[in-house]
């Protein structure tokens, strides 16, 4: 359409197939074309540096020049095109990396489908993408990144999620038949985690359990 602003692109993904998807979901809409792919971080410096891209699609785990290396690279140059990180899985230091290192975006493949035209709009009119919605207080949201990692991580003595669970109810002082209900699980099972919940952590009852998991804050204060 004359005079639609038009978008510019590189997509940059070690999978042929994610590339794909990503440049003909771009391309069956009106405003955006991709300019150029890359299957590595090297390539996709080359790129930037050959088409001036708005937006670079980057994947976060790629050969010869991994995502946050990627974008360490593009401050280094004070590139102007503005990176979605574009991510299987995340970890909360990471978010926390890319977003200093200038990331404008954070999107999981899994929500692409959905989430990443609206994404790209977002970032191109220079706000910032994160959790399936534009952020209104990115400087917030590095606060509270860098305030949760400087937390010590909580010790689970190698209990499993589900084991923590169980614990969880045990202090709520529910029996055995409860547990089976919330969980979705039979009372065999629930004496089975129980059993190696003690032996994990060295009690022998379930008020000694109760009592540990509040003195090492496995459950909250007033679970007990």
């Amino acid at each position: 359409m004359a005079g639609q602003t038009v978008t510019k692109i590189v997509v940059a993904d070690d999978h042929p197939i994610v590339r794909a998807g990503v440049r003909n979901m771009l391309l069956s809409q009106p405003g955006f074309v991709v300019v150029g792919e890359a299957a590595d971080g090297r390539q996709a410096l080359d790129e930037i540096q050959k088409h001036k891209p708005d937006i670079l699609l980057l994947d976060l785990n790629m050969p010869n020049l991994p995502g946050l290396e990627t974008l360490r690279e593009l401050t280094a140059q004070a590139s102007a095109t503005k990176t979605i990180v574009l991510t299987a899985t995340i970890e909360k230091r990471q978010v926390l990396e890319a977003l200093q290192l200038g990331a404008r975006g954070i999107l999981l493949k899994s929500a692409v489908a959905g989430d990443l035209l609206e994404c790209i709009r977002t970032v191109s009119a220079g706000q910032f993408w994160m959790q399936g919605k534009p952020v209104i207080n990115i400087v917030q949201v590095l606060k509270d990144l860098m305030n949760e990692m400087a937390q010590p991580p909580k010790k689970t003595f190698g209990l499993t999620a589900r084991e923590l669970q169980v614990v969880g109810l045990i202090a709520q002082g529910c029996t055995n038949k409860d547990i089976s209900s919330e969980c979705g699980i039979s009372e065999e099972t629930v004496k089975r985690h129980l059993k190696n919940i003690f032996d994990k952590v060295g009690v022998s009852s379930r008020l000694e359990l109760a009592l540990f998991a509040l003195n090492h804050h496995l459950v909250e204060s007033d679970a007990v």
